[in-house]
């Protein structure tokens, strides 16, 4: 028989060892870049705030598999690569694409010339000729192609490409100009022959193509720059029965094919053409997107709408940047201010007006990547990787900002805050991790989650406000506070168990 005195011993052993399980704290490694000066910046000691909020994470719960996040491949930016020092170039693309950089895993191209392009241009520029036995890349060869090559070079576990159109070649078009207009029908074979050679031409170039989007900007641009409109019926048509029958027909049937490809407000009427039925959906695979319809919204109720119309398909963002900006040379702190304004700002119909303000260009990037991973979207790809201090090369004179900026008369480079933030996201959320569950008690702090294949847990945390966050981050009962910077974008990495 044990002695009375064992059983408060035994009571006080259990409380003790309790305590001792609930201290466990949760191992992670902190990034911040933030409005003070952090740029991916390892944090271990962290501010404290008078309140602390709560962040839980459900592994158990998922939503959709990430494809990647990157930018664009665009004459303009590989055109200023060309004329930097070799050192330059090749610290820009390792900073993109290397093990030491943002390791972009998800990109686009221009196929033909678009706005951030020296010139206009066609790959099939002899009239008439609806077998395409001209076809060319050869505009590609002294910039584009080499730009693509190194950043294969550089990155480690390779990375996706899709491309896009802009117009075709005017002779195709009923108004026979590199600028609106639609296709003419009798090109429609063509037009769809025309992806297909692409796709060949680059692979001779050791270069794989993941995909397509069938039209960037199908509702036009006011007239501006390289433009071909489509109806969402007319695309529904166009893909249905010519580029996806002519893809499958070549052997090509894997090439992605993403449809609409414009802003996210008309994203309802172009799914519900896109995935109609059956027969309108079997070459589809997903949809794509763009941001200029807000500086601040990021439409969830479209993106939600668009997952449930066709849940097992993609849904990406295809461009984004902050437009009708020169860029703001050496200044980190311009990025984030509420400056920046966007072409809504002078252009957009009054009742559009409210969805325009000024914006800080870092918290619209963070707040539009976070809004996107909540709402079912599993790419997001910036546009121009590199520009020059106007803002272009551009020949429309399309002014706009690039998450790196370079001088190529003085052979200097500034990496602007919105490479760190891209950075946040692409380095640490890498291709086929799941979005996880996340729950916050905090609706100041935007948070979203991401479980990758190595079973490491990144959750990008951003705070927009002026005050000190503290929060406390739980993953199966295991938790650890945290504090985050004013006016701070942060990555938690919780390793492998």
């Amino acid at each position: 028989m044990r002695p009375k005195s064992y059983y408060p011993i035994l009571f006080i052993i259990l409380m003790f060892m309790s305590c001792a399980e609930n201290e466990k704290q949760l191992a992670v490694e902190v990034y911040e870049t933030s409005e003070s000066g952090n740029k991916m910046t390892k944090i271990t000691e962290f501010v404290s705030a008078d309140s602390i909020s709560n962040i839980i994470l459900n592994p158990n719960k998922k939503y959709q598999t990430i494809t990647g996040f990157g930018g664009a491949f665009t004459e303009a930016s590989a055109y200023l690569l060309n004329k930097l020092s070799k050192e330059n170039r090749a610290k820009i693309i390792e900073a993109y694409f290397g093990e030491t950089g943002a390791k972009y895993s998800l990109t686009r191209t221009h196929m033909n010339s678009c706005d951030f392009s020296l010139n206009n241009y066609s790959y099939t520029p002899v009239e008439g000729d609806k077998n395409l036995e001209h076809f060319s890349i050869e505009e590609d060869r002294e910039d584009l192609i080499p730009f693509i090559k190194d950043a294969m070079k550089a990155s480690k576990d390779g990375f996706k490409i899709f491309g896009s159109p802009w117009t075709a070649a005017p002779w195709m078009k009923d108004n026979n100009n590199y600028v609106g207009g639609k296709l003419l029908p009798e090109y429609y074979d063509t037009w769809a022959l025309f992806f297909s050679k692409y796709a060949d031409a680059y692979k001779a170039e050791g270069i794989d193509i993941w995909g397509f989007t069938v039209e960037n900007e199908p509702l036009g641009n006011g007239n501006n720059w390289e433009s071909m409109h489509f109806t969402p019926d007319e695309m529904t048509n166009f893909v249905q029965n010519y580029l996806g029958p002519k893809l499958e027909a070549d052997g090509k049937g894997d090439l992605i094919i993403l449809g609409y490809d414009q802003n996210r407000e008309h994203l309802k009427e172009w799914v519900d053409s896109q995935f109609k039925n059956e027969a309108t959906s079997k070459y589809f695979d997903g949809t794509a997107i763009h941001w200029y319809a807000s500086t601040f919204d990021y439409f969830p109720e479209e993106l939600q709408y668009a997952h449930n119309k066709a849940p097992n398909k993609y849904l990406i963002q295809s461009e984004a940047c902050v437009d009708a900006e020169v860029p703001v040379w050496n200044d980190d702190a311009w990025y984030w201010k509420k400056e920046a304004t966007d072409w809504g700002w002078d252009w957009a119909p009054e009742k559009d007006k409210h969805l325009h303000p000024k914006y800080a260009p870092v918290n619209r990037y963070a707040r539009d990547i976070i809004g996107c991973l909540n709402n079912w979207v599993d790419g997001w790809v910036d546009w121009n990787m590199v520009l020059d201090t106007k803002g272009g090369p551009n020949w429309f004179k399309n002014w706009c900002i690039a998450p790196v900026i370079v001088d190529p008369d003085k052979d200097e480079v500034y990496f602007t805050p919105l490479y760190y933030t891209m950075s946040h996201f692409s380095k640490y959320i890498r291709p086929e991790a799941e979005v996880i569950d996340v729950q916050k008690t905090d609706d100041d702090l935007m948070v979203a989650a991401a479980k990758n294949t190595d079973g490491s847990i990144a959750v990008v945390v951003f705070n927009e406000g002026k005050e000190s966050k503290s929060f406390n981050i739980n993953l199966n009962d295991v938790t650890t506070q945290i504090g985050i910077s004013p006016q701070a974008i942060q990555t938690i990495i919780i390793p492998t168990n």
